[in-house]
């Protein structure tokens, strides 16, 4: 299996525009894909997601993406560390996930 390229958005951004000025140009959009070394799928895919956007818009789409994610992750965590000392506030000490995990028999 052949790597992928991690295209940054600005990149990707400059190829749809590419593909676009070859396919008003009368060239199909298959051979304005080949001629870029992508994909059909991959520039359609693209355009969904960054069609429309310029160079600075799609990079601070990609840094608020990956702003999410940490989000995420971050509430989860917390959830579940809440849950965790209610149970043990609550005296249900056998309850919590991490202490079922040490207990030795």
């Amino acid at each position: 299996m052949a790597r992928r390229k991690k295209h940054t958005p600005e990149q990707i951004v400059s190829l749809l525009r590419q593909i676009e000025v070859a396919v008003a140009n009368g060239k199909t959009t298959p051979v304005g894909c080949r001629d870029n070394g992508i994909t059909e799928q991959t520039y359609y895919r693209w355009r969904k997601e960054y069609g429309g956007l310029q160079v600075d818009q799609a990079r601070r789409l990609k840094e608020l993406e990956q702003e999410n994610t940490k989000l995420k992750r971050l509430v989860s965590e917390l959830s579940l560390e809440k849950l965790v000392l209610k149970d043990i506030a609550a005296g249900n000490v056998w309850s919590a996930p991490f202490l079922q995990a040490q207990v030795c028999f």
